[in-house]
């Protein structure tokens, strides 16, 4: 069974999933694509919380702290093997950096040995990251770092790279 609880974050709040002893969702609240992996049924978690969610609140208060989190909880997806491949190379950017479409898509080109992976391709499958902030989506820009689609929000994501840029 799936557990819900919700965090309030400086940018709005935020609800966070598990199962099984790994993260499995973490939307902003009404976000595009909100809740895209719950079930119909789950618990709202009230009093003791499963270690994971506990791991995943302690992470997100060091991540908006303005401190590198580090390594986030154990998280799970369930997804087609393209965007689990996607997700997680998004888990390869480091905190305050960015990387374009393209560039991903040269990576996972040559990780998966094809001759070429379309960008458009990869910006769909970042579009539909079911674990935002613990899957750094927001991390990935345009050509020449415009910044291009965040399911979160534009300003959010704006909000978010500015937050890491200002990390010691």
């Amino acid at each position: 069974m799936i557990t819900v609880i919700g965090y309030r974050s400086p940018l709005g709040p935020l609800t966070l999933a598990a199962e099984e002893g790994a993260l499995v969702g973490l939307w902003f609240d009404g976000q595009r694509s909100f809740g895209s992996t719950l079930p119909e049924r789950y618990i709202r978690a009230f009093g003791t919380l499963p270690s994971v969610l506990s791991q995943a609140r302690e992470w997100l208060d060091r991540y908006f702290s303005g401190r590198d989190p580090g390594a986030p909880p154990p998280l799970r997806t369930a997804s087609t093997a393209f965007r689990n491949a996607v997700w997680k190379l998004l888990l390869t950017i480091p905190y305050g950096k960015t990387v374009t479409y393209g560039e991903l898509a040269a990576r996972l080109a040559k990780d998966l040995q094809l001759a070429k992976v379309s960008a458009r391709a990869v910006g769909g499958a970042v579009g539909q990251n079911p674990l935002l902030l613990m899957i750094p989506c927001h991390r990935v820009t345009g050509a020449g770092g415009a910044l291009t689609g965040y399911s979160g929000g534009i300003e959010r994501k704006r909000a978010l790279l500015s937050l890491e840029a200002g990390a010691p």
